[in-house]
This record gives structure tokens, C-alpha cells and sequence, in this order.
């Protein structure tokens, strides 16, 4: 689709869903300004991977100006939005700067919830951002280091919430312990270390088919992490998660993968919020009463909701830059259709677990290969993706003792 005439769009938010919404509305020569209070995107499935030291930062971030220096008709700009000002069609940036715009984009995404949890945000380590990923690893590299002086006297983490982050991260930090520890910190014995998951269902991966969440179960078993399901958290303390029956697992090291929500913030752009604090849209993901603002990604909150991954805030990207491309030629909003590819999760090496749309399930190597090879794939630039896959495979196929050590 082509544009009649120079239609300027503000893009907040540099995930999934803003480059999408960019990339359409950029080859449809659209003025388009993304506004992103960081420099870079963060390719988040990854972070966990940035977190135990597979990855460096570099690996799962790719600058914004360079996505933007695509096309001569797109502008990067760093800055967190303040205001919305609808009336005016403008918004106002931390920075007391505005931007003015025919159509916005909303696409800040979300951050961690704490569900009230006593204790949580002080004690636990998040795992959102590339700060989160990067703080996460500077923990366990300090604790590790602490033990081996015999200034502590256990590393046990405890991982809260049996989705795809905290098993991925358990799995991972598992066989970290298993492989790894031994030969890069001889000096610390193995009834020193364990890693835990809590979840508070009787099973991991609640989306998945009961088949596939038991051989995620089964699969971290092997991998020596003990799983306490059926276990909901009721405080996070220094030292220790405590659970709703009044027993403590004892933790040096907390990592929260229980879910997200909507920032604070958002309440004070004026906007109608739904369930999570989330932007309520309509089926065209544009807001009620200002059709030009749309929303995208973990931020929206649409009549029927969505699953907090990657391909839905990435179809929802591209949707809503179609819609902006009709409505500046007068046409009429098509409601918002989720394609359904499937899921998958990793546990560890040459183990995932894969579930498409039609039903069709796949587990073990294959899986785990099909799950890289898709990652890779969505990575932002060419050298991302070297590197990336370069890492995995030396990561998990490498030789023993070259296998990454989290201290280093």
C-alpha cells in the first residue's frame, strides 16, 4: 500500500511490535519517528541466556538508530514518554520535549509483577530487561565467588514461576551446575549448590499439552532441579522463599519469572486500562474515542486476550501499521486476527518442548533444534545471528572443559 501523502507517526517503543509497526508503515513511506527510553532493542527470549553467560549483552541487542538508518524516511529518538496529550495530537518526553503526530503508536510493553508478593521486589532478581539479565549474572558470579572464598556457605536458587522463562533459566543454571561448577570452582561441594523451581500449579508449562509439560518436569528432574509444584509463594526473604504452608526453601539466590504488568506510569497518560493495568483497544487495537492512537504488543489490552510472546506482538506491530496506512487514505479498521504458529519452550541442551496450532507436538533434540533456528531467525541483524548460533552450539556441543563458566 502506498501513501497519498507524508503521514507523520510517533512510534513509542522499540520491541517486537514497534519495529513491526515501523517496518510496515516505513516501506509505505510513512514519516515515522520510534522513540525508545533505551538505545538498542532486547531480543528478550534470550535474556536468560545473557543471564547465565551464554550470551554477552551484545548478542541479543541490536542499536535502534541502525534499524532506523534503513529507510531515509525514519527517525530514531531516545526518550520515555511523559504525556499524551490526544487534543493536540502530541506527546511530551521526559526530557520536556514534544513530538507531534497524525497517528501514535503505543508500544512500551510491560514489566515485572510482583503480585504483592512481601519481600519480592527487595530479594528477588527480576528477569525483563537486559539490566535485569545483566544484574541477574553479576549476582551469581558474586555469590559463586563469596562461596569459594568461604564467605558463604551455599549458592541455592530458587526460581518463582514454571512458565517458559523459569524453566528455560532453571534448566539452564541446572546443567551450569552439573557441567560447569566442577571443573571452573573445584572448591565448592556439590551439597553447597541446588537450583529449585517453584510454581504454584501442579505442573510446569501451564499452556502446553499435559504430554509436553511432563516431560518438561521430567526433563528438569534429570537435570537435578528440584520442583516444588503446587506451591504458591507467600514472601521472599533474604535468604529464603517462603511458601503459603509455612515452609521456607532456603535461597541465596531469588530469580522472579512470574509475570508482567503494566507500569505505573501508564495510568498517567489518561488512557483506558483494563485488566493488568493495560491500555483497553478496540478489535482494531486503536483506543476508544482516539482512533489515531493504537496500541501493540503486552501493552494492549484487546477484547480477547492475548498471549504475552513474541509473534503476537509481532503480527500486532504489522496490523496496526496497516491500519494506519487505511485510515490515512480514508478507509475503514479491519479487526485484529491472531495467527496462531504454536509454541515452544527450551529446558536445556538438546531438550525442548514445541506445540503448533493444529495439535501437532514435538519434543527432545529436534525440538531443541527447531526452537535455535527459529530464535536465530528473529535476531536483528547478521552478525547477531553468527554469533548467536555460534554460541549455542559451542555452548552445549563444545568440549567440557571449554563450557561457558557464569564467572566469567
Amino acid at each position: 500500500m502506498v501513501m497519498r501523502r507524508r503521514t507523520r507517526v510517533v512510534i513509542v517503543g522499540a520491541g517486537f511490535a514497534g519495529l513491526a509497526a515501523a517496518r510496515t508503515l516505513a516501506k509505505a513511506g510513512a514519516l515515522v519517528t520510534l522513540v525508545d527510553h533505551n538505545p538498542y532493542s532486547t531480543f528478550q527470549p534470550l535474556l536468560y541466556q545473557v543471564a547465565t553467560a551464554g550470551m554477552s549483552m551484545s548478542d541479543v541487542s541490536y542499536p535502534v538508530r541502525t534499524y532506523a538508518a534503513k529507510w531515509p524516511n525514519v527517525r530514531a529518538r531516545r526518550g520515555a514518554l511523559s504525556t499524551v496529550l490526544p487534543e493536540k495530537r502530541r506527546v511530551e518526553l521526559d526530557d520536556g520535549s514534544t513530538l507531534d503526530y497524525d497517528f501514535l503508536v503505543l508500544a512500551t510493553g510491560v514489566t515485572t509483577n510482583w503480585y504483592d508478593v512481601p519481600g519480592a521486589p527487595e530479594n528477588a532478581q527480576p528477569l525483563y530487561s537486559l539490566e535485569d539479565a545483566a544484574a541477574l549474572r553479576r549476582r551469581l558470579q558474586h555469590c559463586l565467588e563469596d562461596a569459594v572464598a568461604g564467605r558463604r556457605d551455599s549458592v541455592h536458587v530458587v526460581v518463582v514461576g514454571g512458565g517458559s522463562t523459569g524453566v528455560e533459566i532453571a534448566g539452564t543454571l541446572a546443567e551450569l551446575r552439573r557441567r560447569t561448577l566442577p571443573l571452573t570452582h573445584p572448591e565448592i561441594r556439590p551439597d553447597q549448590t541446588s537450583v529449585t523451581l517453584v510454581e504454584r500449579f501442579d505442573f510446569v508449562l501451564a499452556p502446553y499439552k499435559p504430554r509436553l509439560r511432563n516431560a518438561a518436569a521430567a526433563a528438569l528432574r534429570k537435570r537435578g532441579v528440584r520442583l516444588r509444584l503446587g506451591a504458591t509463594v507467600a514472601s521472599v526473604e533474604p535468604d529464603a522463599v517462603g511458601i503459603v504452608d509455612g515452609t521456607h526453601v532456603p535461597s541465596d539466590v531469588t530469580v522472579w519469572a512470574l509475570g508482567v504488568t503494566a507500569p505505573a506510569y501508564v495510568a498517567e497518560w489518561g488512557l483506558p486500562q483494563t485488566k493488568g493495568g493495560r491500555i483497553r483497544v478496540t478489535e482494531a487495537l486503536n483506543v476508544p474515542k482516539h482512533p489515531e492512537i493504537f496500541v501493540a504488543g503486552d501493552l494492549a489490552g484487546p477484547p480477547e486476550q492475548l498471549p504475552q510472546l513474541a509473534q503476537p506482538a509481532i503480527q500486532m506491530g504489522e496490523h496496526v501499521g496497516k491500519q494506519i496506512l487505511a485510515a490515512a487514505q480514508g478507509l475503514p479498521l479491519r479487526p485484529f486476527s491472531y495467527r496462531d504458529p504454536g509454541i515452544m519452550a527450551t529446558v536445556g541442551r538438546a531438550e525442548a518442548v514445541l506445540q503448533l496450532s493444529n495439535g501437532l507436538t514435538m519434543r527432545g533434540w529436534p525440538a531443541w533444534l527447531v526452537w535455535i533456528f527459529i530464535h536465530v531467525a528473529y535476531l536483528l541483524g547478521g552478525r547477531n545471528r553468527i554469533t548467536v548460533l555460534v554460541n549455542f552450539f559451542w555452548r552445549y556441543a563444545g568440549p567440557r572443559h571449554a563450557a561457558t563458566s557464569i564467572s566469567q
